[in-house]
């Protein structure tokens, strides 16, 4: 196959990591075997490719010795595609004759066992990559203007203030919200931690300058059920519900900013004794505490003994993430106490504490008034009991080398943690990507911290991770950013990298219609049309195409067999 391919000059960088490569890979081997490929003109290994040095030396490279490929082996696409593709463009290179070869993720620390078969594995998807950069061609990014307006999905703290800036940098704004009133879980909390801001007070005051802007229109009882069109210019259905029935309006907007926030965990009858009446959640316990001033009752009866339990609904079993949050909101639940009834005796019976940042300040505070922290093992969570003497809780504190505490308690909070809210309807609708754990998934959680993979369509708030309100609005901000930066230049540059039909050899079978997760494929007449716009060059239409008539630009049918044929082929010692 090689003799066939086109003569290139290409540049190969295959890259140390600092060790995170080149302790499992040798990573000399690599470069030898990538020099004795044809149009391989340059080929090095540097200890970090993506440092400003080297990528000043791959762009003078490119420049001196007239490079028109590039390849880098490195860590993953998802981290680094962009920065190679800017050195690229800083050189004079198109960008899309650029190639990463992942053997970090995909090779070394796959196979840290096997230093030989890791080298190898390396070696062929290095040539993998390389074969494919012998048949890319300049492809230029496709145009599209865009409307100067965004949609905020969630009228919670984090969509307040995403509306709100966006408004203020000149965007008009559609602000939609599900439940009758804006404001979410903040706008139930009275002081939150760490600087007691008051969370009802907080709202209204968002909210307040919010309404006051005539560039914004919220919609309260209202979901979105449907989306066409492609970035910077969608076509957003949204429901509304009114006196005489629901109504469905139509909104043409750029950028898309998801801000549903999540779900608190409840817990199952019976665990850590949930269902007595002096078992309570910690959402429970604030909304006691925020509704009463001095020493703390419950029914009537004086709370001198509070006991609290970390880690409930979280780091383990469905939810084996940290909700990190709740470790401070219960700290600060205790402080209040504490201000409160000095004399109260407190417990706070934990696994791990993420009193992290700032909140180790009020871990700090809570111990010098009183509280008492005891740690349990992760299978040993303590017992809880009631009977006629009252509640109680024997933990096994690994503090005092495991010894067996029994506490009697005149109450119990179980500090619960934060799940993915139910968003069925909106994730079809608006093609959002899924974690693991249910929440909404970024493409990078450093280099893009909000985007996700459907251009346009950015995340923020707890519906992406558990989150304070700090970090939510944090996160509502970048989002804000974001969409200033692909919004207020009127036009944006879209990935062309896209599907694309032979029209001679349709047959307008229908098949990719089907396939095409982003409804990106329309029949016209008897042909499939793909709009590039909305096109997200996923290829699901390529290989479901009877005829073999679609191909995929950056990945054409071509490229992939040449890559396959690279990796394939017996490794030359």
């Amino acid at each position: 196959m090689s003799e066939t391919l086109p003569e290139r000059r290409i540049g190969v960088y295959v890259c140390h990591c600092g060790g995170n490569i080149s302790d499992y890979v040798d990573v000399e081997r690599v470069v030898e075997a990538a020099e004795r490929e044809p149009g391989v003109e340059v080929a090095r290994h540097t200890m970090f490719t993506c440092s400003d040095a080297t990528q000043s030396e791959i762009v003078e490279d490119i420049r001196s010795q007239r490079l028109d490929g590039l390849v880098v082996a490195s860590c993953s696409p998802k981290l680094h595609t962009l920065t190679f593709q800017g050195a690229a463009k800083r050189a004079g290179l198109n960008p899309y004759q650029y190639t990463q070869v992942n053997i970090r993720e995909q090779c070394s620390w796959t196979h840290t066992d096997d230093h030989e078969g890791a080298t190898d594995k390396a070696i062929r998807l290095v040539r993998a990559g390389i074969n494919r950069t012998r048949l890319t061609s300049p492809l230029e990014p496709l145009v599209v203007e865009t409307a100067q307006r965004a949609l905020v999905v969630g009228g919670g703290v984090a969509g307040l203030r995403a509306a709100l800036g966006l408004a203020e940098i000149g965007l008009g704004v559609f602000l939609v919200e599900r439940e009758p009133e804006l404001g979410g879980r903040v706008a139930g909390f009275g002081p939150m931690f760490p600087h007691d801001a008051v969370g009802s007070e907080l709202v209204a005051r968002l909210e307040e300058r919010v309404r006051a802007r005539p560039d914004v229109t919220v919609l309260t009882g209202a979901e979105v059920v449907g989306k066409a069109g492609s970035f910077g210019n969608y076509r957003v259905s949204i429901r509304v519900r009114g006196d005489s029935g629901p109504e469905t309006i139509e909104v043409e907007v750029g950028s898309i900013v998801v801000t549903t926030g999540a779900a608190t965990y409840e817990p199952e009858a019976g665990e850590l004794g949930y269902g007595i009446d002096a078992v309570v959640t910690l959402s429970r316990f604030k909304e006691l505490l925020d509704g009463s001033d001095g020493p703390l009752e419950v029914d009537g009866h004086p709370v001198r003994s509070i006991g609290y339990v970390y880690c409930v609904g979280s780091r383990g079993g469905e939810h084996a993430y940290c909700s990190r949050y709740c470790c401070p909101a219960a700290i600060h639940a205790s402080l209040q106490v504490a201000a409160r009834d000095p004399e109260a005796r407190q417990y706070h019976l934990y696994r791990e504490l993420r009193a992290y940042g700032e909140h180790e300040l009020a871990f700090a505070e809570s111990r010098k008034r009183g509280s008492l922290y005891l740690r349990f093992a992760d299978d040993d969570p303590p017992d809880v009991a009631h009977d006629a003497e009252g509640l109680k809780v024997t933990v096994r504190d690994l503090l005092t080398a495991g010894e067996e505490v029994t506490i009697p308690l005149d109450l119990l909070v179980l500090v619960t943690g934060l799940v993915p809210r139910e968003n069925d309807e909106l994730i079809r609708t608006l093609k959002l990507p899924v974690g693991s754990d249910g929440f909404f998934n970024e493409i990078h959680p450093k280099l893009r911290p909000v985007e996700t993979v459907v251009d346009g369509v950015l995340i923020a708030g707890a519906c992406q991770a558990p989150k304070t309100a700090g970090e939510s609005v944090a996160s509502a901000l970048a989002a804000v950013a974001q969409s200033a930066a692909m919004l207020k230049l009127g036009e944006a540059e879209l990935d062309p990298q896209v599907a694309l039909v032979d029209a001679a050899a349709c047959t307008g079978c229908g098949d990719c219609v089907a396939a095409c997760p982003f409804a990106a494929i329309a029949l016209h007449g008897e042909v499939a049309l793909v709009d590039a716009a909305g096109c997200k060059g996923c290829g699901a239409c390529a290989p479901v195409c009877p005829e073999g008539a679609i191909d995929l630009l950056g990945y054409t049918d071509a490229q992939i067999r040449s890559m396959i044929d690279g990796f394939v082929a017996e490794v030359v010692a």
